[in-house]
């Protein structure tokens, strides 16, 4: 019987994240996260199946101790690096540009090729590349298999991918949307399609990604042609801490007027915009907390939220024509009832609306949030990002590419 284990690993510049699935029954062995490599108090903390978590604090120096710690743990438990049962290594890779289109086994053309976009990528294809060269280094034997958050999105039309500038300089700087959270995206758009019960292929999404990072996309018949991130994650919706869409002259007038430099433009934007910007929070619950309690700071913040999150709707709606359903995942979208109600609000003649009673309702499971008699389905789907890399990396090393 051939393996069918698959470890999924997400590297961060200063954690790793892992899980470790049975793909036979898509069933996970074990979960974890290593956090604060490269401090005295690094923190490692792993959970197998059946519960009974394991917490370590101490020094791990880099990656490579990270995942050699990660690997004794799945040892205690029978499940190490070294079994005859692991069939493939996935990793998340950020940016995969324009060509990566799929989920591509790792050799050294393709590590030149992540490498070469660090510059479009630069705070995750880095670590990125460290996570894959230390797991090449613990299991060479072994296919590492990349799946890019971006790859989803290369179905987009140009229209939509295009920016409007000259052509030779995009093209000679790679400059285009690409967009991002592409797996979850892809998780959604299909699980939202299968709780209708219809196929993919069928149905038309609006899927809304929710978290600290946020962005939307327009899917047809499972195909993505529009998506709110762009070149990089800071296009879009209003983030945690990111600005998202914003004229670009802004950034002129504070180097020209305000006599910041990029750098100091780029932290403001990626770090100390969206709602932290607005009202100090980027924590959701805390935020609908100070709304209760009359914090007119923290409406306003809800609110520009909102208003943005409905301006996509809207134009989604557009670019699709016909809309079947529309998705609320991650984070906020799958835990924050408020959102989800005024996202929506006001949009009956496009046929959405939420039920009061539905919408209240707090679950795991993929679930309807509109009446039965609503022309287009509103629904909360949990997104599973580990599931849909290790997925998509076990047809891969099985030369079958049917996801679904």
């Amino acid at each position: 019987m051939s393996p069918t284990r698959v470890l999924v690993l997400n590297s961060g510049s200063s954690s790793v994240k892992y899980q470790l699935l049975d793909m036979s029954d898509a069933s996970r062995l074990a979960v974890g996260l290593v956090e604060r490599i490269g401090e005295e108090t690094s923190r490692l903390k792993h959970t197998p199946m059946g519960g009974g978590a394991r917490e370590w604090t101490g020094a791990i120096a880099d990656h490579e101790a990270a995942l050699k710690a990660m690997s004794e743990e799945l040892a205690k438990d029978g499940l190490g690096l070294d079994s005859p049962e692991l069939a493939a290594i996935g990793h998340r890779v950020v940016h995969g540009g324009k060509f990566f289109t799929e989920p591509t086994v790792i050799d050294d053309a393709v590590l030149a090729e992540i490498e070469r976009l660090i510059p479009v990528a630069p705070l995750h294809n880095p670590a990125n590349l460290t996570g894959i060269r230390t797991a090449q280094a613990l299991r060479p034997d072994l296919p590492q298999v990349a799946v890019f958050d971006t790859a989803f999105h290369t179905t987009m039309p140009e229209s939509a991918a295009r920016y409007a500038i000259d052509v030779r300089t995009a093209d000679e700087y790679r400059i285009r949307r690409y967009g991002f959270h592409g797996t979850s995206h892809a998780y959604v758009s299909r699980a939202t399609a299968e709780l209708l019960g219809r196929s993919p292929e069928e149905v038309n999404v609006i899927v809304l990604h929710l978290g600290n990072g946020a962005s939307a996309s327009a899917v047809r018949g499972g195909r993505c042609v529009d998506t709110s991130m762009g070149l990089t994650p800071l296009e879009g919706l209003v983030m945690g801490t990111r600005s998202g869409d914003m004229d670009p002259a802004v950034i002129f007038h504070l180097m020209r007027v305000g006599g910041m430099s990029t750098d100091e433009i780029d932290t403001l934007l990626n770090k100390k915009s969206g709602l932290i910007g607005l009202c100090g929070d980027n924590d959701m619950r805390e935020i609908r907390r100070r709304i209760d309690e009359g914090d007119e700071q923290a409406r306003l913040a809800f609110e520009i939220y909102i208003h943005r999150l409905k301006k996509y709707i809207g134009a989604y709606y557009a670019v699709l024509g016909r809309v079947d359903a529309v998705a609320f995942t991650a984070g906020v979208g799958e835990n924050a009832s408020a959102v989800r109600e005024a996202a929506v609000a006001g949009l009956e003649g496009l046929g959405l609306t939420v039920d009061g009673e539905l919408n209240a309702v707090r679950s795991d499971e993929p679930r309807l949030i509109s009446p039965e008699s609503a022309r287009v389905a509103v629904a909360v789907v949990p997104t599973d990002e580990e599931l849909e890399i290790a997925t998509q990396t076990y047809a891969l090393v099985n030369g079958s590419r049917n996801l679904t």
